[in-house]
């Protein structure tokens, strides 16, 4: 199963928190967080998400990046 979560206009901060807590309360079986920050803007909410420190939680089992520069996917083990 896939969640979808925006993140644009969020500070860093604010963005890592917001993902962090969002990782914790979801169900075991979401496998994916879609995580849309945009790019257009800056490149500091997709480093965030593309660094290996930037989002701290041990259910991350990999970044997987697409054609769409403005979207990262975390995809979820349980």
């Amino acid at each position: 199963m896939t969640k979808t979560i925006d993140i644009h206009g969020y500070t860093v901060e604010e963005a890592r928190r917001y993902i962090e807590r969002t990782i914790v309360k979801l169900d075991k079986n979401v496998t994916e967080l879609v995580v849309i920050h945009g790019y257009h803007g800056g490149d500091k909410l997709k480093e965030l998400l593309r660094s290996p420190n930037g989002i701290r939680s041990r259910r991350i089992n990999r970044r997987k990046y697409t054609s769409n520069q403005g979207e990262t996917i975390l995809e979820l083990c349980e």
